[in-house]
C-alpha cells in the first residue's frame, strides 16, 4: 500500500479528478443538472469558490479554492459524491464489499488530489481542465464543450473564446485520471 498523505492548508486551491467506477458509461453528462445541483448544494453548506470545473461523460475535473480558516476539502468531495449518487435510481451493479457496506456502485473510492502550488501551476491546472473534452475527443474545441466554466471565465474576459493553449506544457500533469 502506498504512504499517502494528503495536505491541508487554509484557503489552499486545489485541482481534483473525480473518476466514475463504470468507466465506460455516460453517466455524468446524462445526468449533469443532479452533478450541478449536488456541487451547489454543498457548496452553501460548506462554501468554497470554483475556479475551473468541466464535466465529462465519465469523469470530472475541478480546481477550487477554499475559505482562509477552512482546510476540509475531504468532507465537501464527499458530500458532492454522495449527493450524487443519492439523486439516482439503484440501477449499479454492487459487488460484495460495496453491498455489505451499503455504498453505491457509482463512484471510485478515491479520487485524485493537486495542491496547487503556485501561479503557472494554477494555470496549468485550469488549461488542463478546459482542454479536457479536446484530449478526450469529445469536441473539437474548447469552446465546444458545454459542461465547462470556460463559458463563463470567457465572459467575464479572462479568456479568448478560440485560445488553444498553445504550449500544452499542462498534458504532461499528473492528473489522476487514468486511476
Amino acid at each position: 500500500m502506498p504512504n499517502y498523505r494528503r495536505v491541508f492548508i487554509p484557503g489552499g486551491t486545489w485541482f481534483f479528478t473525480l473518476n466514475l467506477l463504470e468507466r465506460r458509461t455516460k453517466l455524468l453528462t446524462e445526468n449533469v443538472t443532479a452533478l450541478r445541483h449536488a456541487i451547489f448544494w454543498t457548496k452553501r453548506r460548506m462554501p468554497f469558490r470554483i475556479d475551473a470545473l468541466v464535466i465529462l461523460p465519465d469523469h470530472l475535473h475541478m480546481v477550487i479554492t477554499l475559505p482562509p480558516d477552512d482546510a476540509d476539502y475531504p468532507t465537501r468531495i464527499r458530500l458532492i459524491k454522495a449527493r450524487f449518487s443519492k439523486s439516482l435510481p439503484k440501477t449499479e451493479r454492487l459487488n460484495a464489499v460495496r453491498e455489505k457496506k451499503g455504498e453505491r456502485g457509482i463512484w471510485q473510492r478515491r479520487y485524485w488530489e493537486h495542491y496547487i502550488r503556485d501561479e503557472r501551476d494554477y494555470r496549468n491546472h485550469v488549461a488542463y481542465c478546459y482542454y479536457n473534452p479536446v484530449k478526450h475527443g469529445h469536441a473539437a474545441r474548447i469552446k465546444d464543450w458545454p459542461q465547462s466554466t470556460f463559458h463563463r471565465d470567457v465572459s467575464a474576459g479572462r479568456f479568448e473564446p478560440d485560445i488553444e493553449f498553445g504550449d500544452r506544457e499542462f498534458m504532461k500533469l499528473e492528473t489522476g485520471e487514468d486511476a
